[in-house]
């Protein structure tokens, strides 16, 4: 009987039959040890440790430092703050300026609903199939690119007396519909909320055109042949499935409601009513130099905020959505 070369020879074949308990343990690189196993444990904290310090010294520590300036009487400059309660809190609710601007941001409250309509509207009729798609949504978004200062401006120009927006209408015999559309307080606030839904619609549409075209096209095939015409599927298919957007949109506008600052500012300053609870804060901040009121303002509105988050999360809960 023969065997086959091992080709193993001398030291080396000693070492193969040397037993198991004589040789030395080799120690594998990202072995199981208990070192190892607190490492991999660990760098996920250690990732998170920078990004997480940032936060809080950035985010979290002003606004605790805004709490409690909101019960002081601190006027930004001088080093010793007067603790005087909640008497910041009741100038707000009580001084008849300030609840103006909550009246104010009731405007642009509206408004986001109408841009919510418009962007679902625009949303739903591009996710199918229309001529010149891609052109019509680079139209809607544009808007939303150009900076906030610019469009105050360009509007300023287009809505003052004589300006674009007056040429039109005396051209086409209009001419009862001419008015001072930043200079009267009737109609400042509709002009302002207008200019605001024109320049976000195109944010909110690219929220609601990307959740509809993630539905999978099988439910509407299927939807096809069971006679289910465009409406049905906008109802039945579309809406459902988009809901958690549409309440993330609810939020957005709610919030960018009552923190509109760049167009009213850069259009009127606030004059002709059409100061809006931002303009006022920082006018109480760093003119009147009342700033233990001004952070009252804003631990306000943070607080309302989370308010309306709160009650649209209870009215519209995220629920799975089974269309199959």
């Amino acid at each position: 009987m023969t065997t086959a070369p091992s080709g193993l020879t001398g030291p080396a074949v000693a070492a193969a039959h040397e037993p198991d308990a004589a040789r030395p343990s080799r120690k594998v690189p990202g072995g199981v040890g208990r070192g190892s196993a607190w490492y991999r444990r660990l760098t996920p904290y250690l990732f998170l440790l920078v990004p997480v310090g940032l936060l809080l010294l950035l985010t979290y520590a002003p606004v605790v430092n805004m709490f409690w300036y909101s019960v002081t009487d601190w006027d930004g400059l001088d080093k010793t703050k007067n603790f005087v309660g909640l008497e910041n809190y009741v100038d707000v609710f009580t001084d008849p300026d300030n609840v103006r601007v909550f009246l104010v941001s009731l405007y642009y409250v509206v408004g986001s609903f109408v841009q919510m309509a418009l962007a679902l509207y625009f949303a739903t009729i591009l996710s199918f199939k229309v001529r010149f798609k891609n052109m019509w949504k680079g139209i809607l978004f544009f808007p939303y690119l150009i900076n906030g200062v610019a469009i105050g401006l360009i509007f300023l120009n287009f809505l003052k007396p004589g300006g674009g927006l007056d040429t039109v209408l005396l051209n086409t015999g209009l001419e009862s519909l001419v008015h001072q559309w930043t200079g009267d307080p009737e109609v400042a606030n509709y002009a302002l909320a207008a200019v605001s839904v024109w320049r976000y619609t195109g944010l909110t549409f690219v929220m609601f055109l990307g959740a509809i075209q993630s539905i999978n096209s099988d439910i509407y095939e299927a939807a096809s042949l069971d006679g289910a015409n465009r409406w049905h599927e906008f109802w039945h298919i579309i809406l459902p499935s988009i809901r958690p957007i549409v309440g993330l949109a609810f939020i957005l506008g709610i919030s960018g409601s009552l923190s509109v600052f760049e167009i009213p500012y850069v259009m009127t300053g606030g004059a002709n009513g059409t100061e809006t609870f931002v303009i006022r804060t920082v006018w109480m901040a760093f003119q009147r130099n009342t700033v233990g009121l001004a952070s009252a303002m804003a631990v306000v509105l943070l607080v309302f905020v989370l308010v309306v988050t709160w009650l649209q999360r209870r009215i519209v809960p995220d629920e799975e959505v089974d269309l199959t």
